[in-house]
């Protein structure tokens, strides 16, 4: 039997709720819709995007704040009360920095010599290269062999680790 294909993704969420996301080991995106989360896969890279600090803000941040591997559980929902009940995909998060999108711009498949390269953002999630994947990697100080290592081999983002990943985050590391 043939190995999976690993996918390469760009999901969409300010800051803050990429920090809960990291801390709880799960992503979200398109405001808890199922039907995104659906077409990842176990093993799947996908790093997260965001284009602002705090939700809602329009203080712009632009940075790439989160890096991990889809885990092999489905989509499921939870329950936030005030009748919120979005879906979310466990992932395993690799400790990294915040690396700013600007400077990669020109270097990126999706966004070299693209006018408008914010507009593929309002989905939420899609899918890139394997090459852009590998740049947003490096920029966010993620060791090449990450890319070598199946799910079961990528060094998960633990509750133990929260310090460590805001200091790499930061840049204090």
């Amino acid at each position: 039997m043939a190995a999976q294909q690993c996918h390469n993704w760009i999901a969409v969420a300010s800051a803050d709720h990429v920090l809960r996301g990291q801390a709880d080991g799960y992503m979200q995106v398109c405001h808890g819709k199922a039907a995104p989360l659906r077409r990842l896969q176990a093993g799947d890279r996908v790093a997260y995007y965001s284009p602002s600090q705090v939700f809602g803000s329009k203080i712009r941040l632009q940075t790439f704040t989160a890096i991990g591997r889809v885990r092999p559980h489905d989509a499921y929902q939870v329950d936030m009360g005030d009748d919120f009940h979005p879906f979310r995909r466990d992932v395993i998060w690799t400790p990294s920095r915040h690396a700013s999108i600007l400077p990669l711009l020109q270097t990126l498949e999706f966004s070299a010599g693209v006018k408008n390269w914010g507009y593929q953002f309002r989905f939420g999630l899609f899918a890139i290269s394997e090459h852009d994947m590998q740049v947003i990697a490096a920029a966010m100080g993620v060791a090449k062999d990450w890319f070598n290592t199946g799910q079961a081999g990528a060094e998960p983002y633990l509750h133990a680790n929260t310090e460590t990943n805001l200091q790499l985050s930061l840049g204090l590391n």
